[in-house]
């Protein structure tokens, strides 16, 4: 049975997720900003980032309060990159070898594209594209990361315990990325019944980073673990491409699937040394002190 203050917590987070995601919605479906030079649809997180300072206001909070502090910055670049870095270098790695056992011949390609799990949007290799996509990528992870795993999971931390906060805002992150698929159907690049699989798919992958990310705000006290792993995976999966003969990225899935997973399982490893290493400090200070 929620408490009053429970439900009073999940109204207002629903209120602010709903506001923020009509504004996605908008966007994805009627301005339709990435297929403009920008090829990146960044109004609605400009609008989600002002929805949060305002939010911060009313709930007498700040920045620092969601994360944002400069205190551990260096920790979290370390830690987001070497995350993001390492889980990739084994999903390129094997996705390779499995196009190779295909009897494919497949290469690294650098060049700047859309992301998504179904095609791709080539825009080119010039400093223009790279600039643009690096831009896209810092306002859209800032956005994100402030909305789910700064503010909503901060609120959510204020009603209920860390884990189920935490579940929360991975499950509404998950949500967040649904209005993807209704673009493809309405454009008839997937039949309902594909975007229903593909939904669930979105959710399950997002929802997955979303509780890791979680998991690193719980880990270090800040956000930047998960924007700067956030950050590297965008640019990543938008410009390091593995082609074929018979085409680019066709076992993409795979290796979103495969670092996503292998690093929910570092950062879970790096909970699971931390506890213990709480565990055993007052029993170390005592034999010190002795």
């Amino acid at each position: 049975m929620l408490t009053r203050k429970q439900k009073r917590s999940i109204l207002y987070i629903l209120f602010v997720f709903i506001l923020c995601s009509a504004a996605k919605d908008f966007e994805f479906l009627v301005l339709k900003t990435d297929e403009t030079f920008l090829a990146e649809n960044i109004f609605c997180k400009i609008f989600a980032l002002l929805v949060i300072s305002q939010c911060l206001v009313e709930r007498k909070l700040s920045w620092k309060s969601i994360g944002f502090r400069l205190n551990g910055l260096k920790r979290g670049l370390i830690l987001g990159f070497s995350l993001g870095i390492g889980t990739f270098a084994v999903s390129y790695l094997a996705e390779c070898l499995i196009l190779l056992l295909m009897g494919k011949s497949p290469r690294l390609s650098f060049f700047i594209s859309s992301f998504s799990l179904s095609d791709q949007t080539v825009t080119g290799i010039s400093l223009s594209a790279i600039l643009i996509c690096i831009l896209g990528n810092v306002i859209n992870v800032a956005a994100e990361e402030g909305l789910f795993r700064g503010l909503l999971f901060k609120l959510g931390r204020r009603a209920f315990s860390s884990r189920n906060a935490n579940l929360l805002q991975a499950l509404l992150f998950g949500i967040w990325h649904l209005v993807t698929v209704v673009v493809w159907v309405r454009e008839g690049s997937l039949t309902v019944g594909a975007a229903f699989l593909m939904g669930i798919g979105y959710i399950i992958l997002a929802g997955i980073l979303g509780f890791e990310w979680g998991l690193c705000v719980t880990l270090t006290g800040t956000l930047w673990t998960g924007i700067f792993e956030h950050f590297f995976n965008n640019f990543i999966s938008n410009s390091l491409h593995v082609v074929t003969d018979t085409g680019t990225d066709e076992l993409q899935i795979l290796r979103i699937v495969l670092s996503n997973v292998l690093s929910l399982l570092l950062v879970l490893f790096l909970m699971k040394r931390g506890k213990k290493k709480e565990r055993r400090r007052p029993a170390g200070r005592r034999k010190a002190a002795g």
